[in-house]
């Protein structure tokens, strides 16, 4: 198999299709400027553009989002410096069994850390208060007041890595990262130019890329959310294609509340005709079982939120 190692080949059905297809709708792209700038104009209709495409999509990109671009610049640089620099560096922070969260080489040669440093820790402090925003914006899409989620995350949780995808001779074979959704409330994700992930279409489950956008995030709800909103929202499949010619860096920011977290759906959107879907659960069990079942690689099934619905 060349230089990649047989147990990363998908399974056929999995593999990426190489050959574009004709993507007549993409995910929506939000502008945040009326909400983040005064005198706030259409804040209903950013409000009901971040419902409906959490409802329809899972997904979305922001632009004019308040956080600088020279920033993510200078992180992006620091991104390329630790994946350019030796390997004896990458494994003083690797990952194991006690911390899963750190250094690790995967997928057709994905290399992922979490990561710190003065512009680092400056874009996590952006990062997080853009989180904040999009909480409150899909807190009021659901018709709850706009802070009624910010108490999950007086002691959070959240990760900020740097990714790096190499070049892949058999784009054909391998994914960057296989199909999965995320864990937590909010993923924020910074892609270069180079793209590379692809969204499973809820309507017709087709993989859509998408396209990047200068200086925009792109925008997912995690597992949290589609249990908080008793399945009004839904956490989306999604992966990352390879390239056989460029090399791809990409920032996620997982929104992640308080370990002590007990997740369920919300009463206020619960009742008679619409019961809970899910039993509750602990944030921190959840996420700790998560992350240690990826690193030991074990033949079973990760835990999933589907292991807490709540029988028809």
């Amino acid at each position: 198999m060349g230089e990649v190692d047989p147990a990363f080949i998908q399974a056929v059905e999995h593999r990426p299709k190489l050959k574009p297809i004709e993507v007549v709708d993409e995910i929506p792209v939000i502008d945040l400027s009326n909400i983040l700038n005064p005198p706030h104009k259409n804040t209903q209709q950013v409000i009901s553009d971040v419902g409906r495409a959490c409802e329809s999509w899972g997904f979305f990109q922001v632009v004019n989002h308040g956080v600088p671009a020279e920033l993510r610049r200078k992180v992006e640089a620091v991104a390329k410096k630790f994946f350019d620099g030796s390997l004896e560096e990458k494994r003083k922070v690797k990952r194991d069994e006690v911390n899963s969260m750190g250094y690790y080489e995967g997928i057709s040669g994905l290399s992922s850390r979490p990561i710190s440093g003065k512009h680092v820790r400056s874009m996590h402090e952006k990062w997080k208060k853009l989180a904040y925003k999009l909480l409150e914006l899909i807190s009021l899409s659901l018709g709850l007041p706009a802070n009624r989620l910010n108490g999950y995350f007086k002691d959070q949780t959240s990760i900020l890595r740097l990714n790096h995808y190499p070049q892949c001779p058999f784009p054909h074979l391998a994914l960057g990262v296989g199909r999965h959704k995320d864990a937590g409330a909010l993923t924020v994700l910074a892609q270069d130019d180079v793209g590379g992930l692809e969204v499973r279409r809820k309507s017709d489950g087709e993989w859509i890329p998408v396209t990047p956008t200068p200086d925009a995030y792109i925008i997912n709800v995690g597992d949290i959310v589609q249990v908080w909103s008793n399945d009004k929202y839904e956490s989306v499949e999604h992966r990352v294609v390879v390239n056989s010619k460029k090399e791809r860096f990409s920032i996620p920011f997982f929104f992640f509340p308080a370990h002590y977290t007990i997740v369920k759906p919300l009463e206020e959107l619960v009742n008679e005709q619409n019961p809970a879907k899910y039993r509750e659960y602990n944030w921190g069990k959840f996420f700790v079982n998560r992350s240690r079942s990826d690193f030991k690689k074990r033949d079973v099934e990760n835990v999933q939120i589907h292991h807490f619905r709540v029988s028809d």
